[in-house]
């Protein structure tokens, strides 16, 4: 810290406690995912871009693009099916292996929920500048890892 950069420790404590805001604000959009009928959580939305983008894949890669459990994909692809978003098939060279396909279902509302997202953040976000929108990506990221590191 320099003398310049007083108030460092006050800034580094105020983006900790917002951290913490954006990880109870996901606990929420989860819990609403488990309870209203057409919610997405995080991870669901992320499982549905990633399928959008990659096409079929077998679970195992699936839980490693979006970065959960080999279970906790099982279990969230057994969710996604039951709202239709996606279906289950055995891999053709891999019988040991399931393959999870996007739906016409799971397309629309991955589009969706992305314009939703898309607006969502022009709206709350358009007046910030490029660099700034960049920086704070950046913060995001490194918090991710030291989230990752405790």
């Amino acid at each position: 810290m320099t003398d310049a950069e007083p108030d460092r420790p006050r800034a580094l404590d105020q983006l900790a406690r917002a951290a913490y805001s954006l990880s109870a604000a996901d606990a929420r959009l989860r819990g609403r995912a488990t309870r209203t009928p057409g919610a997405l959580s995080l991870t669901h939305a992320r499982a549905l871009r990633v399928l959008a983008e990659d096409g079929p894949l077998p679970v195992n890669q699936l839980a490693a693009r979006t970065e959960t459990t080999g279970a906790a994909t099982t279990q969230l692809v057994n969710g996604l099916a039951e709202a239709g978003y996606v279906t289950r098939e055995r891999h053709t060279s891999d019988k040991r292996s399931v393959l999870v396909t996007l739906t016409a279902t799971g397309r629309g509302r991955h589009d969706e929920r992305q314009q939703a997202l898309a607006d969502a953040l022009s709206e709350a976000l358009g007046h910030i500048d490029t660099s700034t929108l960049d920086a704070a990506t950046d913060v995001l990221r490194r918090l991710a890892g030291i989230y990752d590191a405790l």
